[in-house]
């Protein structure tokens, strides 16, 4: 089977953002089926094609993977404007492949959820199985972030929405209030299937070369959080638990933020403005660097801003990437994530902007080193038993062969 697989924000391991594309295509090919992946330049990403750009795109071959970059340079950091015109671009270009590509199925993951475009004309122009995997509800949580108010904007992101889950043949959500969100829309539960994230336990579970910042002392906690600095993440929260912990006088607590984003530079000032030295900010880095940093720290920080529309529909990439390396897990807003850490104690669960009890869990943390190697042993045992990537990944190829029967 021939597979057409949009990802706008495509990777290998070799760049600093999630890798579940890479995987689930790699998975595709093990299995005996070509695949040809179109995305853009993402910010952070890494395509492994280093051939210049022809006529706005560049095509080569990168472990067995078929892929074609267009010339769409996007980042977190960009403002609402120039990403609703790359993702419109995006688009546009992807409707082209999707009318003359020779393909037996085209696969198309959000966000942006524009994804879904090429999938409405490969189904209703050339006839061809369409599978939509969904990784966040849009419009629902824009709107309720705030992030798009126009009522003209949010009506046709509704009708997108509703086209594309209706065009689908199969579609994929990403966890549970996904999956609940698209039957929402009137889809039928059995044309909806659960693949979460995915737990990489070759890259942080195997040999790694540990390492910690130079500001951090080897008998410091160390926390960390790995991924973007954006509106969605609420790192406010994470300076916030670190102000309470400076005056309790608990300079033994290190903070570490690593990755890129739109509100970087603003968290950054606000540290250094409210002199917070516990608090240490990186560049992000690739999968492997990741794994020997996580190698060395004690907690990992799942934080995102208190919208109820987050508690069931995100499934994030660092949760799955923290337990695999062992680590227990703070998390700051109730949901499927908080339940799953309550459930299998291997973490903190601590209620949405409460920085006492958010520095409390750190603290704890800190003061009992010996049940927090427990918490995390735990946590490993979570992500062998239910979040094996080589597992969810041969469920993913199971049901796009099924799609195509």
């Amino acid at each position: 089977m021939k597979v057409l697989y949009f990802h706008q924000h495509f990777s290998t391991p070799k760049g600093a953002v999630g890798i579940r594309s890479y995987e689930m295509a790699r998975r595709l090919v093990a299995r005996g089926h070509q695949v040809t992946m179109v995305c853009g330049s993402y910010g952070g990403g890494e395509t492994g094609i280093s051939l210049p750009f022809i006529g706005g795109r560049r095509r080569g071959t990168v472990d067995g993977i078929d892929i074609i970059e267009f010339d769409l340079a996007y980042s977190n950091s960009d403002g609402f404007t120039k990403r609703a015109m790359t993702f419109v671009k995006f688009a546009l270009r992807s409707i082209g492949l999707a009318l003359t590509e020779r393909y037996d199925l085209l696969f198309a993951t959000t966000t942006p959820l524009t994804a879904g475009i090429p999938g409405i004309f490969a189904r209703w122009l050339r006839g061809k199985p369409f599978v939509f995997e969904v990784r966040d509800l849009w419009p629902e949580l824009p709107k309720a972030m705030g992030v798009i108010r126009n009522p003209l904007v949010l009506g046709a992101m509704s009708v997108l929405e509703w086209t594309s889950y209706r065009s689908a043949h199969r579609l994929i959500g990403l966890s549970p209030g996904i999956v609940d969100g698209i039957a929402h829309r009137g889809v039928p539960r059995d044309r909806i299937a659960l693949v979460p994230n995915g737990c990489d336990l070759g890259i942080f579970a195997g040999e790694v070369d540990p390492w910690r910042p130079e500001q951090v002392k080897a008998d410091d906690l160390l926390a960390v959080f790995a991924g973007t600095h954006g509106m969605a993440n609420g790192l406010d929260a994470v300076l916030d638990a670190a102000a309470e912990l400076k005056r309790r006088g608990r300079e033994d607590i290190k903070l570490l933020l690593i990755g890129q984003g739109k509100l970087k530079s603003a968290l950054q000032e606000r540290a250094c403005r409210e002199d917070l030295d516990n608090v240490v900010f990186l560049a992000p880095v690739n999968k492997a660097r990741l794994a020997g940093l996580m190698a060395s720290t004690d907690v990992g920080l799942q934080t995102l801003a208190n919208v109820p529309a987050f508690y069931y529909g995100t499934s994030p990439n660092k949760f799955f990437d923290y337990i695999a390396a062992g680590l227990p897990v703070i998390n700051n807003y109730p949901g499927w994530l908080a339940g799953m850490i309550g459930d299998n104690q291997c973490g903190f669960a601590v209620e949405p902007e409460n920085p006492c009890a958010f520095a409390d869990a750190l603290e704890q943390a800190a003061n009992d080193r010996v049940e927090l190697k427990a918490m995390g042993l735990r946590g490993r045992e979570l992500a062998v038993r239910e979040f094996d990537r080589e597992l969810l990944s041969n469920r993913f190829v199971d049901w796009l062969e099924g799609a195509k029967a």
